[in-house]
C-alpha cells in the first residue's frame, strides 16, 4: 500500500507511539523524513533515530521517543502544509509557536530547518509542521 503523505504518516506514528508510551516507533524512510527527524533531534524532542534496510531498496526508520518524568516531551505535533493545501511563509510572516516554546519546521531553499534557524539564515519556505 502506498502512502499519499509520508510526513503526516510519520507524525501520526510518533503521536500514537507516545500515547501508548512506546520507546521506539518505526516508519518508512525518505530523505525528507530524515531531515525532519534531524531537526527534532537537534531541538531535543526525540532521543534519536536510525535507518535500517528491510530488503534491497526498502528502508525503515526507527525513532526513539523521549520522555521526561514519565510524560512525553512532545505535547503536540501537527502537520501544517498538506498535499492539497500548501502553506508558505516568508520570514517576516512566520509566527512563533506557543510564544517561542514550540517550533515550526520549514523546508527552505537552504534545507529543512527549524523556525529559529530560518530567522537566523533569513529565509522563508514551506511550513511542514509545528511541534510543542
Amino acid at each position: 500500500m502506498s502512502i499519499s503523505d509520508p510526513l503526516s504518516d510519520m507524525l501520526t506514528r510518533i503521536r500514537n507511539g507516545q500515547r501508548a508510551r512506546l520507546d521506539i516507533v518505526s516508519s518508512p524512510t525518505s530523505r525528507l523524513l530524515a531531515n525532519v527527524l534531524d531537526v527534532l533531534q537537534k531541538e531535543g524532542f526525540i532521543r534519536g533515530y536510525n535507518r535500517r534496510d528491510v530488503r534491497k531498496g526498502i528502508g525503515e526508520i526507527e525513532i526513539e521517543l523521549k520522555y521526561h518524568e514519565g510524560e512525553p516531551v512532545i505535547r503536540e505535533i501537527r502537520r501544517v502544509s498538506k498535499p492539497g493545501c500548501r502553506v508558505y511563509s516568508g520570514i517576516q510572516d512566520l509566527s512563533k509557536v506557543y510564544g517561542g516554546l514550540g517550533i515550526s519546521i520549514l523546508s527552505t531553499p537552504k534545507g529543512v530547518m527549524s523556525d529559529h534557524e530560518a530567522r537566523v539564515a533569513h529565509v522563508g519556505g514551506e511550513v511542514l509542521c509545528q511541534v510543542f
